[in-house]
């Protein structure tokens, strides 16, 4: 049967250690800090069960026989590749695009490791064995993963190696025929509240001597030693859904992982004490395009979402038919319409990489490098098409409860396309998009999620065809020479 909401909401009573505000949280799935963002996670699944929806989100795991999600699925074609991305796609219209983190993120980034098995064979037939029958476990359940890929921030210009702390960044304290035995911390686990697995692994580099810290695993979000420390709840600080309603519930938190001497089974080590295919594990494989190309329709979704509050902004502060305003909104939708043409370039311009169908990876560098500058600027825009009308509004749902407030409110929230009411409600949603401390949070996302600016472009600059770029110069420089000019009288016009 396909995983529901009700089945995941069960999967997160598990006795994980989450600290907020100085305590544990006791259930993450009631918790005022946590319980809507979670109920959303659960929709996407009651989504996906749905009989209108399940034949086009799903299909047939080729071990288990049951339907599970198609972020799980390995490619095989361009078609199939298409079929992904839809569901992908519908998924992330249910929160707009605003979860970053939902559970085909991960999934995509395991896809795209285990297309690339034979890097980590040859690193060790025996991790690379764990690795695939863990990854065949977790479509077959219909695991919603979170990792935690980057090492807590503290000197630097110092390496994971040179930190005053030797267990800062989460290393392997020891081992015997079970397992290992981790400790330190990991981050940012986005999504980790309402996950059932994390995976550790490294995207920043490793040296030589760094081998302790070299190391990738996964992990039940209950295992014992794991302490999930989340970031302060936007959803939890806000006063009503009507007047944050993407902060009170699409909130997916943020957290770091520490491990406090947690013991990892051999069956969940998918490499051990190795620099090279730990860099590997992100670069050599598909993984990072797989994930990131995952994040680039998601982010169409979101761009499509922007672009729409926009364009209602201007209409409702009757705006839109001035010229200035019609040009702002023209460059918006062509950025919009870009990311979406960038997402489908990825697949028809894709190809085969170890028996699958895989998208374009220059293309989906193309589009970070984009990305990662549009989304600020387009989030300006949105601010000055708004003008002044985002903030003076009535300072929650409840002012519309007293009589006096409430008469206030409609003769003052006046709006060229409906009641005083219907203004309120949508700029207030306008305002949670661009201006509170949740949509500040994704505007710093947007642009670091996929790394640094200078990395990401690093990465385009990589996988560019560069012979391509070059044959394409020679060629033009091959169709002419002095030889010819000169055999053509080209030496008297040069005199002249």
């Amino acid at each position: 049967m396909t995983k529901t909401g009700a089945e995941h909401l069960q999967s997160l009573r598990d006795g994980r250690e989450v600290y907020l505000d100085g305590g544990k949280v006791d259930d993450v799935t009631t918790h005022p800090a946590y319980r809507n963002a979670v109920r959303t996670s659960a929709k996407l699944y009651d989504f996906q069960a749905h009989p209108d929806h399940v034949e086009y989100m799903t299909f047939e795991s080729p071990t288990s026989g049951e339907r599970v999600n198609r972020c799980w699925q390995l490619t095989k074609s361009y078609e199939e590749l298409v079929v992904r991305r839809k569901a992908i796609a519908a998924w992330s219209r249910l929160s707009g695009g605003w979860l970053g983190r939902s559970p085909d993120h991960i999934a995509s980034s395991m896809v795209g490791q285990v297309m690339g098995l034979p890097v980590f064979e040859r690193h060790s037939p025996e991790r690379a064995a764990a690795l695939w029958e863990y990854f065949q476990w977790a479509r077959d359940n219909d695991v919603y993963m979170t990792y935690v890929i980057i090492n807590p921030q503290a000197e630097r210009a110092k390496s994971t190696g040179e930190q005053p702390a030797e267990y800062l960044a989460t290393g392997v304290v020891d081992e015997d025929s079970e397992g290992i035995t981790v400790r330190g911390a990991k981050m940012l686990g986005t999504g980790s509240i309402m996950a059932n697995e994390v995976l550790f692994a490294n995207i920043q580099p490793l040296k030589p001597g760094e081998e302790k810290y070299a190391i990738s695993f996964a992990l039940p979000m209950n295992a014992k030693g794991l302490k999930i420390m989340s970031r302060r709840s936007y959803e939890e600080s806000v006063t009503t859904a009507y007047d944050y309603p993407l902060s009170a519930r699409f909130d997916e938190n943020d957290a770091l992982v520490y491990c406090d001497d947690v013991k990892v089974p051999w069956e969940r080590v998918f490499i051990y004490r190795d620099p090279d295919t730990a860099r590997a594990q992100f670069q050599d494989t598909y993984a990072h395009y797989m994930q990131n190309y995952q994040a680039q329709i998601r982010l169409m979704v979101k761009m499509q979402f922007l672009v729409g509050v926009a364009r209602r902004i201007c209409e409702t502060i009757g705006t839109i038919g001035m010229p200035p305003v019609a040009e702002r909104l023209g460059h918006m939708a062509a950025q919009t319409a870009m990311v979406e043409g960038l997402v489908y370039g990825m697949e028809s311009g894709g190809g085969e990489y170890n028996g699958y169908y895989v998208p374009d990876r220059n293309l989906m560098y193309t589009a970070q490098v984009l990305t990662q500058q549009l989304y600020p600027e387009f989030i300006t825009s949105m601010r000055e098409l708004a003008g002044g009308g985002l903030i003076m509004l009535p300072s929650s749902a409840r002012d519309f409860a007293n009589p006096e407030l409430n008469a206030l409110i409609h003769a003052t929230q006046k709006s060229a396309t409906g009641s005083s009411e219907e203004k309120v409600k949508f700029m207030k949603l306008a305002w949670d998009a661009i201006g509170s401390e949740f949509a500040s949070r994704h505007a710093q996302y947007e642009m670091f999620y996929a790394g640094a600016q200078f990395v990401t472009r690093a990465h385009a600059f990589r996988t560019y065809d560069w012979d391509q770029a070059a044959q394409l110069v020679d060629s033009v420089l091959d169709s002419y020479s002095l030889e010819d000019e000169l055999d053509r009288g080209g030496a008297s016009l040069a005199a002249e």
